[in-house]
């Protein structure tokens, strides 16, 4: 009787610790971003100096990334969660207090690299709760992040319309997410409950999984580019391709950003009954067919009805793909998922940049179907989610 009560009652709170780890990280995330006007005026930045600013975020993720495998390995991906949780809580309050070029880089610096612990760390705590569940949860994780995310604009956006003080704001931003995150986060697994339940194979086995994760991060890639697309080229492609007003332009984002999150919170039931690499393809054809329809259609109300369906169709595809990664036979979750979120990354921050330029040859409309291109190329790599996991 006491065994079967610790079976149920341990995964129940360790997956509400789980699922509130990933809304802190969307809260963290996206606390700071309706303050960024504010923070560049009163920093006295110019447009370029200010992006060039920006780039602590990312470099710091990605430099993170690479090395949150190992600190998982060293103290577990509990410890990561609430350590690198704790600092990125506080980072946004730092990056509030900065006075100038130097100290808002290095404050975006750490900023980016304790998210990037963070994520990966508690995409290994999701695998271990969703491996003892036996059934999929992951993609209802990764849309607690979008609800947090979405939180969070919407409260930075009222403190902004509200006139409070960004220092202010950010202040009680840090300290409430902070105590969210302790308060609600203890209860994650320990490291013990990590371990790949598959013995590790021959070193022939170790070039498969290699492959494997390479596969897997392609497909992570090719979601993410779209991902970066949608936020930093569908406002414009609206406004100034198709002639919409300033409010509509931002309808395609919303759209997009809706949808997945909608995707998400149902999609672990669409897994389990339908398959993943059967939900993986079916979505990335909807989103490839939708999106380029809506852009072939050169009308604002069917480019927000692609957005939309791209965000939609995509919404599974980091869910999935993580999960996966963190199942391979005798791979720690955090190495594996760690490779894979590299690839991922690099496609959410270089693939706006690559539609940028190939727009300024061909036009946006046409570099916006770089999105619809690579959404089908998920469709064909899909196997490879099956193939892990075996």
């Amino acid at each position: 009787m006491v065994a079967r009560t610790i079976s149920t009652t341990v995964p129940r709170r360790a997956r509400g610790a789980v699922t509130s780890a990933f809304a802190v990280h969307g809260l963290i995330s996206a606390a700071w971003l309706p303050r960024i006007p504010q923070i560049k005026e009163h920093l006295g930045l110019g447009a370029g100096v200010f992006g060039v600013a920006l780039l602590g975020a990312p470099l710091g993720v990605a430099c993170a990334v690479r090395a949150a495998g190992w600190c998982v390995a060293r103290w577990g991906s509990r410890a990561v969660v609430l350590g690198a949780g704790s600092v990125a809580s506080v980072a946004p309050f730092l990056v509030a207090l900065s006075g100038n070029l130097g100290w808002l880089l290095a404050a975006l610096l750490l900023f980016g690299a304790s998210l990037g612990l963070m994520d990966v760390a508690m995409n290994a705590q999701g695998v271990a709760v969703e491996r003892a569940y036996r059934r999929p949860i992951m993609s209802g994780l990764h849309g607690s992040y979008s609800v947090g995310a979405l939180a969070s604009a919407l409260a930075g956006s009222a403190a902004a319309q509200a006139r409070v003080p960004v220092p202010l704001h950010l202040a009680v931003a840090s300290a409430v997410i902070l105590c969210l995150l302790w308060t609600f986060c203890r209860p994650l697994l320990d490291r013990s409950a990590e371990v790949s339940p598959v013995a590790s194979g021959p070193p022939r086995s170790v070039r498969t999984h290699r492959a494997a994760l390479f596969v897997l991060g392609v497909i992570a890639l090719c979601s993410f580019v779209g991902e970066g697309a949608m936020g930093d080229w569908s406002a414009v492609y609206l406004r100034e391709t198709l002639g919409t007003g300033p409010g509509a332009a931002g309808l395609g984002y919303a759209g997009c950003a809706v949808a997945m999150t909608l995707g998400r919170v149902a999609g672990d039931r669409v897994v389990a009954r339908f398959g993943a690499v059967a939900v993986l393809r079916a979505g990335s054809l909807v989103a490839a067919l939708g999106l380029g329809a809506g852009l072939l259609a050169r009308h604002p109300v069917a480019a927000v009805a692609g957005f939309t369906l791209f965000g939609l169709g995509v919404a599974v595809v980091a869910p999935v793909t993580f999960s996966a990664a963190g199942n391979l036979p005798g791979v720690p979750a955090a190495a594996g998922i760690s490779r894979v979120t590299a690839l991922g990354y690099l496609g959410l921050l270089g693939g706006p940049p690559v539609i940028g330029f190939v727009a300024e040859g061909v036009g946006l409309g046409w570099a916006l179907g770089v999105p619809v291109v690579l959404a089908g190329t998920i469709a064909v790599l899909a196997g490879a989610v099956s193939s892990a996991r075996r």
